[in-house]
């Protein structure tokens, strides 16, 4: 992955436009950065009169997290319930959109798992 450009490159593409009077794309050439980098520079500066990266990457917390309690009152009232049928739930009603692959994602990272039992003894026949 690719790292970020200095603070001080970066500084010096705002500072030739903003104080020097060059255009964007003569800055970026002169300093030897992408056209798109000098121009998003510059106008970051001017909107928020900052001149250091934006963050990239971080964690996102989980749509569903507020909803825990329902959701495991839901699986309390149906344990055999399908990830569909819980999102539909969810949607029903709390208004909640989710898709099966969020829920399980969820449902792993909260610990929340379901074991099937067999109602049955296996049988004592060996396969040959």
């Amino acid at each position: 992955m690719a790292s970020s450009y200095s603070q001080d490159l970066r500084d010096r593409v705002i500072d030739a436009v903003t104080e020097a009077g060059v255009s964007r794309r003569a800055a970026a050439q002169r300093f030897g950065v992408s056209d798109s980098a000098a121009i998003k520079w510059v106008e970051r500066f001017e909107a928020t009169g900052l001149r250091t990266p934006v963050g990239t990457g971080g964690h996102r917390p989980s749509a569903l997290k507020p909803h825990r309690a329902f959701i495991e009152a839901a699986l309390t009232d149906k344990p055999d319930i399908t990830l569909d049928a819980l999102c539909k739930l969810l949607a029903a009603k709390l208004d909640v959109r989710a898709d099966t692959s969020m829920m399980s994602r969820f449902l792993r990272g909260a610990a929340i798992t379901f074991k099937k039992r067999r109602w049955q003894r296996a049988s004592r026949t060996v396969r040959m």
